[in-house]
């Protein structure tokens, strides 16, 4: 990830952005350009939301994908590949939610440390949040980062042969339909 190398206003992010062709990703000031995906990151993002779609449903919980912004005040404003939300409070912007239960991140070699460290601890300030799952590219590992009700996080990974359990939404799959259809 290549940031901006100077301090940007949360405002001034969101103008750039709006007129931007391509996607950026903000955090305290510093705005950092989003590379491109692969072909399995985009089929293992689409199988999630595919499975999330079908679970969902006709419920208010809504679910979203890369192009949607996640919010914490002025802190960060960052693209999850797949996100759920059932607070109608996100129904007011079309293009920043600010009130998500799951968040979604698929693995990539050039943002994986920061998607697992400094996003998680960004995320965690999310009262909202409920859980946080990273899913690896390179083998089928995810790991699921669950709050308790004792507002500390519980880690649970799944692996080959296993089922997921998203327990924000309520949905359990085997792991094998997350990484149907990906390419060696």
């Amino acid at each position: 990830m290549i940031a901006v190398p100077n301090y940007i206003s949360p405002e001034e992010y969101l103008e750039i952005e709006g007129q931007s062709q391509i996607r950026h990703e903000y955090r305290r000031g510093l705005v950092y350009a989003m590379a491109g995906g692969t072909d399995n990151h985009d089929r293992i993002a689409l199988n999630l939301l595919t499975l999330i779609n079908l679970h969902l449903g006709g419920s208010d919980c809504r679910f979203h994908s890369g192009n949607v912004k996640v919010n914490d005040e002025e802190e960060f404003y960052y693209y999850p590949d797949a996100f759920v939300t059932c607070d109608p409070r996100d129904r007011e912007d079309r293009y920043i939610k600010r009130y998500p239960k799951l968040i979604v991140e698929v693995l990539s070699p050039s943002t994986e440390a920061f998607d697992i460290d400094q996003k998680y601890e960004d995320y965690k300030q999310l009262e909202s949040l409920e859980e946080y799952v990273l899913v690896s590219q390179e083998s089928q590992r995810v790991e699921c980062r669950r709050r308790t009700s004792a507002n500390t996080w519980e880690t649970f990974v799944y692996g080959s042969g296993d089922r997921i359990l998203l327990k924000s939404i309520g949905l359990e799959f085997a792991i094998a339909d997350l990484y149907r259809g990906l390419d060696d």
